[in-house]
């Protein structure tokens, strides 16, 4: 269940600073907020999906590692990124 390649272009371009700027934190923690929110939609279903379960609360822990690093970083981009994907915090 990968997202598609053209929702991966249309985040690069909209939180990158190019189309092909797909390295940048925010770009890599709208990716995965994409695929969070697909695989929570999935396991809504599939209730008994463990594996896919494992792979969520992988992708979570890795988001909110990139989100700390960001907080770190630059507590304006943080702040952003939270508003423009509507996370809480």
């Amino acid at each position: 269940m990968p997202v598609a390649k053209e929702r991966i272009e249309e985040l690069t371009k909209e939180f990158g600073n190019t189309p092909e700027d797909s390295g940048k934190t925010e770009v890599q923690i709208a990716i995965l907020t994409q695929h969070i929110n697909d695989l929570t939609e999935h396991l809504k279903i599939h209730v008994k999906d463990h594996s896919s379960r494992r792979g969520l609360l992988m992708m979570v822990g890795q988001r909110r590692r990139l989100l700390d690093y960001l907080a770190r970083e630059d507590v304006e981009r943080y702040r952003s990124i939270l508003k423009q994907l509507n996370l809480r915090r």
